[in-house]
């Protein structure tokens, strides 16, 4: 893990806004519906616990495998750092294509160094809601994506709704800038 200085100033400040973001709750949730992907329970509570199990890459490579068979290609068994962090990105590369957003997804390090765990369980929370609309038919985790609800109108109806003043517009009657003051007035003195 990188030396980093801790316990003032703005990096203090980032780690406890982090760490405020990271709910045990959905952590719990996220872990069980892990284990019942992979069959492979994880067992313990809590960041530490959950970074050691995933830092190598290798359970959300399977995670992946048994959502979308062939997502992950090769996984790579190897102990040294580079290779484990390729292990994760093989991972997120597989959530993109599944058709995760980039944003709602974690970087590398964030899991590796366990700097942003609250972002490692939004991503899998993210590839949980994905696994729903891509035809997973095994255990659901958080709520349904939505779908795309394009509408087409006709010109002759885009045309017929320039005419309407919406109620957000509101209204100019009485509107004046007579009696506005502001600040103290010039004075012309003969």
């Amino acid at each position: 893990m990188a030396e980093r200085p801790e316990g003032y100033g703005f990096t203090a400040e980032l780690e406890a806004k982090m760490s405020g973001k990271y709910d045990p709750e959905l952590e719990k949730d996220v872990r069980e519906w892990m284990g019942a992907v992979t069959g492979e329970p994880l067992d313990g509570e809590g960041p530490d616990q959950l970074h050691s199990v995933l830092r190598d890459g290798t359970y959300l490579c399977n995670l992946v495998n048994k959502i979308q068979p062939g997502s992950v290609k090769k996984m790579n068994t190897s102990k040294m750092a580079f290779k484990q962090m390729e292990n994760i990105n093989f991972f997120l590369s597989a959530c993109e294509a599944l058709g995760c957003a980039k944003m709602d997804l974690f970087q590398t390090v964030d899991l590796y160094e366990a700097q942003n765990m609250g972002a490692v369980i939004t991503g899998i929370l993210a590839l949980g809601r994905r696994a729903q609309t891509i035809g997973f038919d095994g255990p659901v985790l958080g709520p349904k994506e939505a779908s795309e609800n394009k509408r087409e109108f006709s010109e002759e109806q885009m045309r017929a709704g320039g005419n309407v003043i919406g109620l957000q517009m509101g209204s100019n009657q009485g509107a004046s800038q007579a009696g506005q003051n502001f600040g103290k007035t010039r004075a012309i003195i003969d």
